[in-house]
């Protein structure tokens, strides 16, 4: 069986996503910052069409995490749009091709058809909560992983009801003091850590949860 898996970047201080969020800054105040070892990497700047960047550790790493995804699950915070019912224009903060290229199983309350985008990307609308989530996205991915893509709602869900094999954080260097907190009522779990590489803008550690 495939492995559920979440990577995700987050403060010294514990937040993966800054204060005051909104649709206009949906990673909230100084949020940005957790994310700019990525836009480094050599797979990020060649995906936008930039100049190929250095193959640093982090570049190893992002190639690391991206091999064998054979579906993503995030909530809805995550997907946009605001709460409530659907505008039906909203396709995503990613543009036309969003760089999923899998299926997407997107948690929500508010039924909505798939939405396929250019790239392999389609968005699925799962109302009947995590299980029913993750069985689809299982039965999607066969036997390549699941990734849990976020936000920490989600993560939490999993990694609380011990649906999580493997969570590899990206500790940047930075003290948000307040925000989104990734581990907050996730209970008890015992992360035993597998891997750690540091470069001088984050440090990878990757924690396997054991059960």
């Amino acid at each position: 069986m495939s492995s559920v898996t979440c990577q995700i970047s987050i403060s010294l201080d514990g937040y993966v996503a800054g204060p005051n969020q909104s649709l206009e800054n949906p990673i909230g105040e100084g949020g940005m910052r957790l994310h700019e070892w990525l836009f480094e990497t050599a797979r990020w700047r060649e995906q936008q069409g930039l100049e190929p960047g250095a193959r640093t550790a982090d570049s190893e790493v992002v190639e690391e995490v991206f091999q064998n995804v054979g579906a993503y699950i995030m909530g809805r915070k995550m997907f946009g749009g605001g709460d409530g019912q659907w505008n039906m224009k909203w396709t995503g903060w990613w543009g036309d091709e969003p760089p999923y290229h899998t299926p997407v199983f997107v948690l929500t309350h508010q039924a909505r058809e798939p939405l396929a985008m250019r790239g392999g990307t389609t968005f699925n609308f799962v109302t009947e909560g995590i299980d029913s989530a993750l069985e689809q996205a299982r039965s999607a991915a066969g036997e390549k992983n699941v990734v849990i893509a976020g936000g920490a709602s989600a993560v939490q869900q999993y990694l609380g009801a011990g649906k999580l094999d493997e969570l590899y954080l990206h500790v940047v260097p930075v003290i948000l003091g307040a925000g989104e907190r990734l581990l907050e009522n996730v209970g008890d779990p015992t992360l035993q850590p597998v891997k750690v590489i540091a470069s001088p803008g984050v440090t990878h550690i990757k924690y396997r949860i054991i059960r």
